[in-house]
């Protein structure tokens, strides 16, 4: 079995590695292949994998490329983790939003209009390398904003198995198991466990939790209300968690606490992507140390918790046929009645080796079915700006998203991003060059 990582220069890469290491007597890898356009960031990242490895007694092989093509040939796995225009590139995106008054953040508002732009065309490129070279392999795609990266692979390259993937929802599904074995006073196996979840990727609400089938969410919700009670500065309102009865997914700050991540920004520098920036310097020298063969503690800082345990067990559930529950982002094809097939959501999914099928769910309640709504629009409208060069789209994205500038802004929030983003988005200037 042959595994092809776009994006193998990633710091994230180690964990991958690690994820597929502690699952190699169920999940039969011979071949890992870690492409990326850096090749020097490649080497020093893959020479560390490959001493990871060798220290494991090599059950598989690393192979280390700049050829893209050369990775996906006869794949049966693809994921892809990568960043066009880089971590510069993240930088240029929060200042953005920050320029014009507005959010900056790589995944939401206007940030997250840019990086979407920028990649959508390179992530369908892969899909159609894959038509070709790995027709039957599986995609998981990792890279941000998933939802939106999603969407536009299961519009333009429906033929493609692919899923969108990211740590929120295993990050939230183990806080959860831990409130649960402290009222318990028991650990539990977290395969036991269930999260109930529905939204889009980073726009989503956890409202049911289950431990061997059983619902929990009542005695969840309770004793979290009266923790933000009890706090002097609670990371919801309680009055928003005791009404809605549901957990927001943490970047739903951007959209409910909007004035205080405005007020934080102000704060800068760093930002988030200048603090990467410096963590990603640290990890790469202590990844180049020729001594170093296991994750170094410093990756934590990264923020890629159960990156591995997602990212490996999806492949392994899809492989072995296993029947388990993921949550993932995938056009729902009507398991959630109320709302337009053709939506990406992110949602629990059985995994099989037949697929990844969406368990039927009910709809949001309507105060978080608004937002979800208006968002969704937005990311249509940026799918279509990023396939055709559209500026027109474009436009009306960026009016359309809450976190956006209002109509006699957006031009010039429009010109800002195209503009600052040129050399990455030539399909919004070959006309303006043809004409």
């Amino acid at each position: 079995m042959k595994v092809a990582v776009i994006g193998g220069g990633s710091t994230y890469t180690p964990e991958l590695v690690n994820g597929f290491l502690q699952r190699a007597e169920s999940f039969p890898l011979r071949e890992l292949w870690l492409m990326d356009v850096d090749a020097e960031r490649l080497r020093v990242v893959g020479g560390f994998a490959q001493r990871m490895v060798e220290t494991r007694g090599a059950p598989f092989k690393i192979f280390l490329t700049t050829n893209r093509r050369e990775a996906l040939q006869g794949a049966s796995y693809v994921t892809t983790q990568l960043r066009v225009g880089m971590m510069p590139a993240r930088r240029n995106d929060e200042y953005l939003g920050k320029r014009h008054g507005l959010i900056g953040q790589e995944t939401t508002g206007v940030g997250g209009m840019a990086k979407a732009l920028r990649t959508i065309p390179v992530i369908l490129d892969i899909a159609n390398d894959m038509r070709e070279l790995a027709p039957n392999a599986m995609l998981a795609n990792f890279t941000n904003p998933a939802g939106i990266v999603t969407q536009a692979l299961s519009q333009y390259a429906p033929d493609i198995l692919a899923v969108g993937v990211c740590n929120v929802p295993i990050n939230a599904k183990m806080n959860l198991l831990t409130r649960v074995e402290k009222s318990l006073g028991a650990k539990i196996e977290p395969s036991r466990a269930e999260l109930k979840t529905l939204g889009l990727n980073h726009l989503s609400w956890h409202r049911g939790f289950t431990l061997d089938g059983e619902e929990v969410w009542n005695e969840i919700i309770s004793g979290y209300v009266n923790e933000l009670k009890a706090q002097a500065e609670p990371e919801w309102n309680p009055r928003l968690i005791e009404s809605l009865r549901v957990i927001p997914n943490y970047y739903l700050q951007y959209f409910y606490n909007t004035a205080h991540k405005l007020a934080e920004q102000e704060h800068w520098p760093p930002s988030r992507a200048e603090q990467v920036q410096e963590i990603e310097k640290g990890l790469l020298e202590q990844y180049a140390d020729s001594a170093l063969t296991e994750m170094p503690a410093d990756l934590m800082k990264r923020g890629g918790a159960y990156y591995s345990t997602v990212a490996t067990q999806l492949l392994n559930a899809h492989y072995n046929d296993l029947n388990e529950t993921h949550v993932v982002n995938i056009a729902h094809n009507g398991a959630v009645a109320e709302y337009p097939a053709h939506w990406v959501l992110e949602m629990p999914c059985v995994v099989n080796r037949q697929g990844v099928h969406p368990i039927a769910a009910a709809p949001l309640p309507d105060a978080c079915f608004g937002l979800l709504a208006q968002v969704k629009s937005y990311e249509l409208l940026t799918v279509q700006a990023a396939v055709h060069g559209d500026r027109e789209a474009a436009y009306q994205a960026l009016i359309t998203n809450p976190l956006g500038p209002k109509p006699d802004q957006a031009q010039a929030v429009l010109d800002d991003l195209l503009e600052t983003n040129r050399e990455h988005l030539p399909q919004f200037w070959r006309r303006v060059v043809e004409s």
